[in-house]
């Protein structure tokens, strides 16, 4: 590849070192990095890419625990795309470079007295990794990041930046909210925004059999409601998250350092060393660790609700059921845990979102609820996530694109009513597969 002149203010590195996800399972050895600073920059580096037959592939944080932004090409770190481009107040809309980590999103909302509907609990994703794996948090009516989006905007394998939207490139559009970076490089995102707000978080441990019993009441009655359940116990935490007219009672400074780092990260990073070494420890660990979290509740702006800190590092897998399947798999899964002498420290999460239109996302056309599964790094967790997808696949769930799975094309194409629409698009837009490397061959097809 010819490499992008100086005064194009691109950046770009030989191939000196590896590219490592967040969670350390994923390595790749790009050919070469680049760090573009503007969209022209991009467009020219991905044309001259495919016109030398490398591929292409875009990489943000890197919290994806699957290998969907590796490659052995051109790689790009969008970083430089990032800050907000404009604020519409009018229209209710904030358009974004795709290199601006959440975290950094919702602060500049904040300032501006605005906020996204709803999020997921970390922060440290890039705005386009989050919507191209359809990253979602929890809610009655409020779906993913991705059901946000009102315009994006996408360079394609020919050099091409289009802007997308209901009403502009419609079924590109349609596509690329969830597009898993196999329709181009996202470049700018428009997302639907409105005046910040309170939530009232009331956060409170709950037996197994009231919360499994009672799931579809508190998914209900509830704007925000999850819960985690510690394996090898009958220990769940739950948090119902609903919109308030203050005033705001945010936690005291103490009282989250100890919770949300000294707890949640600090004592549980060493609890879950020590199950990784002791495997036999695990159900008594756990014991432990699921009477540790008490009763709280606060008030405060949305962000500092929906998101935790997230330090201790692990793997994951989650599906998204119909609704109505929740129950009966985590139930399921349990027993399984169980009858395999599996040893899990970490708890099993489950939230909700209502069917929404993107096509690939894992909400797609059905109300949805999800369970993930986790294990810190470098514990074993095969035995544990192969067994949790038995149950999963037999209940119709889709997988997070962003997560470990095992499925292929051939079934995701039977359980996504749009997935030949999306295809149809990707051969479109990409017929040489500049986008292309074997995680989307084996989910997409070739």
């Amino acid at each position: 590849m010819t490499e992008t002149p100086a005064r194009a203010r691109t950046t770009a590195s030989a191939r000196t070192s590896a590219w490592r996800n967040w969670a350390g399972n994923v390595t790749a050895f790009p050919l070469r990095t680049i760090t573009p600073e503007t969209v022209p920059d991009l467009a020219r580096a991905v044309a001259s890419a495919a016109s030398d037959g490398l591929r292409v592939k875009a990489a943000g944080s890197g919290h994806s625990f699957t290998a969907a932004a590796a490659t052995d090409g051109i790689l790009i770190r969008p970083h430089r795309l990032a800050g907000i481009r404009s604020v519409d107040r009018a229209a209710g809309t904030v358009t974004v470079g795709a290199g601006t980590r959440l975290a950094d999103l919702n602060r500049a909302l904040s300032a501006r007295g605005l906020s996204l509907t709803n999020m997921g609990d970390i922060m440290e994703q890039t705005v386009s990794g989050a919507v191209s794996t359809g990253t979602h948090g929890t809610g009655r009516d409020s779906a993913s990041i991705a059901a946000q989006i009102t315009a994006l905007e996408l360079v394609t394998a020919d050099g091409s930046v289009l802007s997308c939207s209901a009403t502009e490139h419609a079924e590109v559009f349609a596509a690329a909210r969830v597009g898993l970076g196999a329709l181009g490089v996202i470049t700018a995102i428009t997302f639907a925004v409105e005046p910040e707000f309170l939530l009232t978080a009331c956060e409170e441990p709950m037996p197994f059999g009231q919360v499994t019993s009672e799931f579809d009441r508190l998914a209900t009655e509830n704007e925000h409601f999850e819960f985690y359940w510690f394996p090898h116990t009958e220990h769940c935490t739950t948090k119902r998250n609903n919109r308030s007219q203050g005033p705001a009672a945010p936690l005291g400074r103490l009282g989250a350092w100890v919770d949300d780092e000294l707890l949640s990260n600090g004592l549980f990073g060493a609890v879950c060393a020590v199950g990784r070494a002791v495997p036999a420890a695990v159900p008594s660990i756990a014991r432990v660790t699921g009477r540790a979290l008490s009763a709280r509740t606060y008030t405060d702006i949305p962000y500092r609700v929906f998101t935790s800190p997230r330090r201790v590092r692990f793997v994951e897998m989650e599906y998204a059921l119909p609704r109505e399947a929740a129950v009966p798999a985590l139930r399921e899964l349990k027993a399984a845990i169980e009858r395999r002498r599996l040893r899990v420290a970490f708890p099993v999460e489950v939230r909700t979102a209502p069917a929404d239109d993107v096509w690939l996302s894992t909400a797609s056309g059905r109300d949805t609820a999800y369970l993930a599964v986790h294990m810190y790094r470098g514990a074993p967790y095969r035995a544990y996530f192969s067994a949790a997808e038995e149950i999963m696949i037999a209940h119709g769930g889709r997988p997070h694109w962003g997560k470990l799975h095992g499925r292929d094309a051939s079934y995701l194409a039977g359980v996504y009513p749009r997935f030949v629409d999306f295809t149809a698009v990707r051969d479109r837009l990409d017929p040489d597969r500049v986008f292309g490397n074997p995680y989307l061959r084996r989910v997409l097809g070739d």
